[in-house]
């Protein structure tokens, strides 16, 4: 027995007697004994088959009368959209009352229990609602809100993969394969999750199937894509059987095959073991004609492959293994962008194919990514996942939201310093920058927030979070004293010579309230709007802050993102495009304020908000200093509105007395 195995019996005993005695307390008493019973389900939820300990006592904790008196005592008028902040509650008690209800659900859903006034469909039906409106954790994607929950999401998490584990995809199958396929769009670099439910799905439909429909094709077509996706791979044969056919067809055959795979790599941002195969075959082909053919290489692509031809077959060989088969698709993005022409790019490329890790490296790289190949490949992988899709990288569950922002903003903007960067940290374990003139050496810092490196990222962050993390809050500690936000001096210092290094804040530093918020709004307008700048597009992207705000618009946090472009959406109407590290851009903000990654001229990797909603939710920005304002420009009812806004979320205790004195009275 392991000691997690035992100590979640340990806890399953105390939890009897917890129980014994809630069953034999009278009706007026039974409040005093719920707590003690909740408190060990609690302590149970946080351990690997705790869930279902709390399960098999499920029926016996309604009988004992665990909901009684509460608003959970009749599950038929219990509603699945107040669930989610339950589970988020800081009360730990409320939280695992909640989640004990979930089980007891769960029970009668699968036959285990009876209820008099709850029956299996009802049950089902629920359950399914709730999987389909937590499905950003059953993805075991985070954002703000669950960084801010710490453990908590963790337990959630592993609670509705408890749940979902036994009632089947089969109801939420649809909305599941929508999900999917919304993230798919944003090309992120990690696609682990995402492959992992691909599976769970493959399996749903083998044991259970599914009506024929949209749903089903969406689903299939997701499964093909890493288990199927050409002639040949259909039947799902197996690698070395695939392999053995290969050898048996001719070009013709060969040239469908590889068309197949780079059409379902393209269509799906995802990269099948089989095509894996398929390429590495196909460097020992005579010419090698099907490699380009396999990556799905258009002009500016196979335009890099005539020119650069042998680092790219060396790049594959060494980076495209088994393991790390969405390295060939960064790959392919990579060239497609045609960064193997900016003069610097080969021979940075080449220091990295032949960097040596130090052993501490080595070793943080094989815990984060196991032993399936060898750091080294995973690292130059990692590097060309993200020179390739840069606004693919995600922060994972970790507070370094400005680290992810400055890897994804060098990848865009100054590729080969990135790659300076990752054999610096590789070879050195170290990175040095300047802060106005002065070296930061990050071996001399204090860990930052990061702690010794995230292991739920690319290997890019986790090389380099670390190192970054350190010296960007060293930056903060040289700006200490400094009237006016930090950032303003930071970001030029830590991003680059491209970021605007003037700064607009909303709040004053000191208070927090709003400070000349009309101000901000308009100047905003004129740096950024095409109707108020003379129509000047944005260059280079520039670092921002939001105050990001949840679903029902209350403050969680401030965040780092960053501003991409301003155009007309679809519909004509102006919009911001940016990017946000938080592993998914796609988010509702509270009050109609929800960001989209599609349907809006998003390209891959962005979200999008209109150009109001987006300042409403906004908090800093730069901008040049040598412009000369254009105060009055901007109509005042456009002010107004995006003040509005703002005040009715994030801003709503940060009016200042003398703003508040101003008012008409409210009633």
């Amino acid at each position: 027995m392991t000691e997690a195995s035992a100590e979640v019996e340990r806890l399953a005993g105390t939890l009897d007697v917890a129980l014994q005695r809630l069953e034999q307390a009278r009706s007026f008493a039974k409040q005093r004994h719920q707590r003690p019973v909740l408190d060990v389900i609690g302590r149970l939820l946080r351990l690997a088959g705790g869930p279902d300990a709390v399960y098999q006592r499920a029926p016996r904790l309604d009988a004992a009368g665990l909901f009684a008196g509460s608003d959970w005592e009749n599950p038929t008028v219990l509603l699945p959209q107040l669930v989610s902040p339950s589970l988020d509650s800081p009360d730990e008690a409320l939280a695992s009352l909640e989640a004990a209800s979930l089980l007891r659900f769960l029970a009668v859903a699968c036959g285990e229990a009876q209820h008099p006034t709850l029956g299996g469909d009802h049950a089902q039906h629920f359950l399914t609602q709730i999987l389909a409106l937590n499905l950003r954790r059953f993805f075991n994607l985070s954002d703000e809100s669950s960084r801010a929950s710490g453990e908590r999401a963790d337990v959630n998490a592993r609670l509705l993969h408890f749940i979902a584990a036994r009632i089947g995809l089969r109801d939420v199958l649809g909305v599941l394969v929508a999900e999917i396929w919304r993230i798919l769009e944003q090309r992120p670099v990690q696609v682990g999750p995402v492959k992992d439910m691909i599976t769970q799905i493959a399996v749903a439909l083998n044991r259970q199937g599914s009506e024929p429909g949209a749903e089903r094709l969406g689903a299939e077509r997701l499964v093909s894509a890493l288990f199927g996706p050409t002639a040949e791979t259909l039947d799902d044969p197996g690698l070395e059987a695939y392999r053995e056919r290969l050898s048996h067809m001719d070009d013709s055959g060969l040239s469908r095959e590889a068309m197949g795979f780079a059409r379902s790599m393209h269509d799906t941002g995802l990269v099948s073991d089989y095509h894996v195969a398929f390429l590495l075959w196909a460097l020992d082909y005579p010419d090698r004609p099907l490699v380009p053919e396999a990556m799905g290489l258009g002009s500016t692509g196979l335009d890099c492959w005539r020119n650069f031809r042998g680092l790219t077959e060396e790049l594959i060989r060494a980076a495209v293994t088994p393991a790390t088969p969405q390295a060939l698709y960064g790959l392919a993005s990579l060239m497609e962008r045609g960064v193997l022409h900016h003069a610097p790019m080969p021979p940075s490329l080449k220091r990295v194919l032949r960097l040596e890790p130090t052993t501490a490296v080595r070793e943080r790289l094989a815990q984060a990514f196991g032993p399936g190949t060898s750091p080294e490949s995973h690292l130059l992988a990692g590097a060309l996942e993200v020179l390739g899709l840069p606004l693919g990288v995600g922060q994972g569950a970790n507070p370094t939201c400005q680290s992810a922002r400055a890897i994804s903003m060098w990848a865009l903007n100054d590729p080969d310093y990135l790659l300076h960067l990752i054999v610096q940290a590789g070879e050195a374990e170290t990175i040095l920058m300047h802060f106005e003139g002065e070296a930061v050496n990050s071996a001399d810092l204090p860990a930052g927030l990061a702690g010794f490196g995230p292991i739920d990222a690319d290997p890019v962050s986790v090389l380099l979070v670390p190192h970054l993390d350190r010296i960007y809050a060293e930056m903060g500690r040289r700006c200490a004293g400094r009237p006016g936000d930090p950032h303003r001096w930071i970001n030029p210092e830590f991003h680059g010579w491209w970021v605007a290094r003037d700064c607009a804040v909303a709040v004053d530093i000191a208070t927090g309230q709003l400070a000349d918020y009309e101000g901000f709004v308009a100047r905003f307008h004129e740096t950024y709007h095409p109707a108020y700048n003379g129509d000047r597009p944005l260059i280079h992207p520039q670092p921002a802050g939001i105050a990001f705000t949840d679903a029902t618009g209350a403050f969680v946090g401030w965040h780092a993102i960053t501003i991409l472009r301003v155009a007309p959406g679809r519909s004509g109407e102006m919009r911001v495009y940016f990017f946000n590290p938080n592993n998914d851009s796609g988010q509702d903000w509270g009050h109609g304020v929800t960001v989209t990654t599609g349907g809006n001229g998003e390209r891959s990797g962005e979200g999008s908000l209109e150009f109001e909603q987006f300042l409403s939710r906004l908090y800093l920005f730069h901008d040049q200093p040598l412009r000369e304002a254009r105060r009055g420009a901007v109509p005042r009812d456009v002010v107004e509105r995006v003040r509005e806004m703002a005040v009715g979320s994030w801003a709503a205790d940060r009016i200042p007395v003398t703003s508040l004195a101003g008012e008409a009275p409210r009633g």
